[in-house]
C-alpha cells in the first residue's frame, strides 16, 4: 500500500487535493493552547477559543470537498481548564518529553472572552471590537463575545464540544460522541478539588445522511451474563407479539444477534476493553501519540476494504502506521518538516511498507 507524506500549510494542500477522493479521515488536531511548536502559521496559537474554533470549521470544510459522499471523520480532540501559564515555558515542556495530550502546561492565557470571529468591519455586533485578545496583551480583535462567552479561571473550556457544536452549524452530521478512557494518566494535583481527567472525546462526523460503517467489523465480545439474559428475555417474550414479527421487534435482542458478541458501543467501562486504551508514548515524539489501537477501530468501522485514508494534521504518522498494516493507502499532511521526517522514519522502521513521500508545493 501507498503512503504520501505532504509537508505544507494543512488549508493550502488540501486545494491541491482531489475532490471526493477519501474514504474515511481520522485525525488529531493541534490542540488550542498547548504549546508552540516553533512552526510558522501553525494552528492551536490563536489568541482567542473563538478564532482557533473559526480556524477548525474552516479547516474541516477543506477536509468534506476531499471527503467522499458516504466519508467518514473521527476527530480526536482533548478539553482544558482556562489558567493562565505555570511559569514553564513550551521549550521546557517539549524538552521534559512527558507530555499526556493534555493541557498541562499554557503558552498564553486562555482566561477571557469567548469571542464569535466577524470579520467584516463595522459590523453592528461588534466586528470593529477593540477589547483585549483574553490577558495577552491590548491588541485589537475583530469579533463580538457571544452570549455568556466568558473564560474564567479554573472553567471547563468545553473544547471538544464547541467544536462538535460549530462543525454541526457548518453542516456535518454528529453520529457519535466517543470517550477515549485512560487506564494509565498522567498524575493530577487537581484531583484534590475536582474529579482527575482520564478521558478524551473522539467524535465521527459525516458528510451525508447514506455513509460508510461497518458495524460488523467492530462487533465486541460480550459479558458473561449477556447469554442468560437473553435467554431470559426470549422465554418471558415467547408468543407475544413482538416475538411473534410485530411491528415493535426488539430492537436490543436483534442488535446483540447471539450470546458471543454485540454491535460497538461509544463507551464500555474496564475492564471490557472496548474504547478504554492506554496513551502510548514514541521515542522520537515529545509528546503521547494516540494508540494505534483507536486508530485500528475508526478505521475498521468508517473505510471499506482497499479504501483511502486521510489525516490532515499526520504528526508522528500513527494513523499512517496503521492504514499501512491494514492495507489502505493513506494520505499525511503536516506543516513541520520535522514531524514529516520523523514519521517517515516511523513506518520505515515498521517494516514491510511501501511509500511515496511526495513534497507538497505549499511547503
Amino acid at each position: 500500500m501507498t503512503v504520501t507524506f505532504l509537508h505544507g500549510d494543512v488549508m493550502e494542500t488540501l486545494r491541491t487535493l482531489p475532490a471526493d477522493h477519501f474514504d474515511c479521515v481520522v485525525t488529531s488536531p493541534p490542540y488550542w493552547g498547548l504549546r508552540d511548536y516553533g512552526v510558522e502559521g501553525q494552528i492551536g496559537l490563536e489568541p482567542t477559543l473563538g478564532e482557533h474554533l473559526d480556524v477548525m470549521v474552516r479547516v474541516f470544510e477543506a477536509v468534506k470537498r476531499v471527503l467522499k459522499p458516504a466519508g467518514t471523520l473521527w476527530i480526536n480532540y482533548g478539553d482544558c481548564y482556562a489558567t493562565s501559564p505555570n511559569g514553564r515555558s513550551a521549550a521546557d515542556t517539549k524538552a521534559a518529553g512527558n507530555d499526556d495530550r493534555t493541557f498541562r502546561d499554557k503558552p498564553f492565557s486562555t482566561v477571557g472572552p469567548v469571542y464569535a470571529p466577524d470579520h467584516e468591519k463595522g459590523d453592528r455586533r461588534g466586528g470593529d471590537c477593540k477589547q483585549r485578545t483574553h490577558d495577552n496583551g491590548n491588541e485589537q480583535h475583530k469579533g463580538r463575545i457571544v452570549a455568556g462567552g466568558t473564560l474564567k479561571p479554573k472553567d471547563l473550556c468545553m473544547v471538544p464540544n464547541r467544536l462538535a457544536i460549530a462543525s454541526q452549524d457548518a453542516g456535518w452530521w454528529v453520529r457519535s460522541e466517543i470517550i477515549w478512557g485512560k487506564p494509565n494518566p498522567m498524575p493530577d494535583s487537581s484531583g484534590r478539588y475536582r474529579p482527575s481527567t482520564a478521558h478524551e472525546k473522539i467524535f465521527m462526523l459525516v458528510k451525508s445522511e447514506d455513509y460508510f460503517y461497518d458495524s460488523e467489523a467492530v462487533r465486541q465480545k460480550t459479558a458473561g451474563t449477556t447469554g442468560p439474559r437473553l435467554a431470559q428475555n426470549r422465554e418471558l417474550q415467547t408468543g407475544s407479539f413482538r416475538a411473534n414479527g410485530g411491528t415493535k421487534t426488539n430492537g436490543a435482542m436483534k442488535a446483540v444477534g447471539d450470546a458471543e458478541t454485540r454491535l460497538l458501543r461509544n463507551y464500555e467501562p474496564a475492564p471490557v476493553e472496548v474504547w478504554p486504551m492506554a496513551t502510548q508514548s514514541f521515542s522520537e515524539a515529545h509528546f503521547a501519540t494516540f494508540p494505534p489501537e483507536l486508530v485500528e477501530r475508526c478505521l475498521k468501522a468508517g473505510c471499506p476494504k482497499g479504501g483511502t485514508v486521510l489525516d490532515p494534521f499526520g504528526g508522528a504518522g500513527t494513523t499512517g502506521l496503521v492504514a499501512d498494516r491494514m492495507q489502505l493507502d493513506c494520505t499525511l499532511i503536516d506543516l513541520n518538516p520535522e514531524y514529516v521526517e520523523m514519521a517517515k522514519r516511523r513506518l520505515a522502521n515498521d517494516g514491510g511498507l511501501f511509500f511515496n513521500a511526495a513534497e507538497s508545493a505549499n511547503a
